[in-house]
């Protein structure tokens, strides 16, 4: 049974020169040899993601979407320092091994890591892997407490302690959403109006605890073990990572979290595997949070709610750039559709909360 994630044939219009990266390589990676291979891996809507096979080594190289100018929404520099900084203390990180600005190679900063070889979990399992109702539970588990686990990690004491504007990160993150949301919008959008009104009016009190939060902590980021597909041994796309509040970072989370009783229309936009039988749901999870951490969770509708908004914003922004022909992806055509859905979504949240 081969179930490890595998990259494919580089898409149209997202090549890379070969001839050059080769050169970069021998320069800069210590232990490079024999025919250089390059695929890409076909998932994930941001950043682009290539392996990179010299001789019977595996690399990933990691660069900005072709076509684009948002140096801090795609900022190689900054993914590349954080990876630099956890790595020794908290080793589910890729092992990040050069960066570099010279836009002569491919014409933007990129930077390259070990690879971590391993199964992933995207819409549906890989065939031929299953999971029993208490595997399922305990891989839930799994997932939950190793976020807290990133969550505890003494920023301050590896070099991190500038590296995010804790003070002020809610309002920031409400504010500037909403923001980019307005920024991004296309004719069949939806307004969102409501919705950003209700996060406006219904933002928590400053968090007492800072931490590291990786913003896109997901299932389909995290690297599971062919051996025991329930042990974590990998945690990808770092970009969005900074300082601020974890319960910002589990709503973040948990907006991608669908499970087994959701609308239809929820299912619809699912894309990765946690509706499986078995699976924690989103208050299971939030309960064990709260026990592990030790936070006192009591108003996680705003949270999870934002999550939602979030979410939806990076879609309509991707959108976007398929709406005005800035890429022909075919996969960003649909987003629209699902940008209508996570608005359902969080006006359900606004409707049954009792903030």
């Amino acid at each position: 049974m081969d179930v490890i994630d595998k990259p494919v044939k580089m898409r149209t219009g997202e090549e890379l020169d070969a001839k050059k990266i080769e050169e970069f390589l021998k320069d800069n990676v210590p232990k490079i040899g024999g025919k250089l291979h390059i695929k890409q891996f076909p998932s994930g809507f941001s950043n682009l993601t290539y392996l990179i096979r010299a001789g019977d080594r595996d690399l990933v190289l990691r660069r900005p979407p072709f076509g684009t100018k948002a140096k801090t929404a795609h900022d190689m520099g900054r993914e590349y320092r954080i990876l630099s900084a956890l790595h020794p203390v908290f080793p589910y990180c890729p092992k990040p091994l050069v960066y570099t600005e010279d836009e002569s190679v491919m014409g933007c900063p990129f930077y390259i890591m070990e690879r971590i070889p391993g199964i992933i979990l995207r819409k549906d399992p890989p065939k031929g892997l299953t999971f029993t109702l208490e595997q399922a539970r305990g891989l839930c588990e799994n997932i939950l407490d190793l976020h807290c686990r990133l969550h505890s990690i003494d920023y301050v004491s590896i070099g991190l302690g500038d590296f995010g504007k804790p003070l002020g990160y809610v309002k920031r993150q409400v504010e500037g959403w909403s923001g980019r949301y307005g920024a991004a919008l296309t004719d069949d959008a939806p307004d969102f109006e409501r919705v950003i009104e209700w996060l406006h009016e219904k933002m928590p009190a400053e968090t007492k605890r800072t931490a590291i939060i990786h913003n896109d902590y997901k299932l389909d980021n995290l690297v599971l073990s062919p051996e025991d597909p329930l042990k974590i041994i990998g945690i990808l796309d770092w970009e969005m990572a900074t300082l601020g509040d974890p319960l910002m970072d589990l709503g973040c989370s948990l907006a991608y979290w669908v499970q087994k009783d959701d609308s239809q229309n929820i299912q619809a936009i699912r894309t990765i595997a946690t509706n499986m039988p078995g699976m924690l749901t989103r208050n299971e999870l939030v309960d064990r949070y709260a026990e592990k951490s030790g936070i006192s969770i009591d108003n996680f509708d705003f949270y999870l709610c934002f999550g939602i908004f979030r979410l939806a914003v990076i879609a309509q922004q991707i959108y976007y750039r398929f709406y005005h022909g800035h890429t022909k992806d075919a996969r960003f055509q649909m987003l629209i559709f699902a940008v209508h859905v996570l608005e359902e979504n969080a006006l359900k949240i606004i409707d049954h909360s009792i903030l």
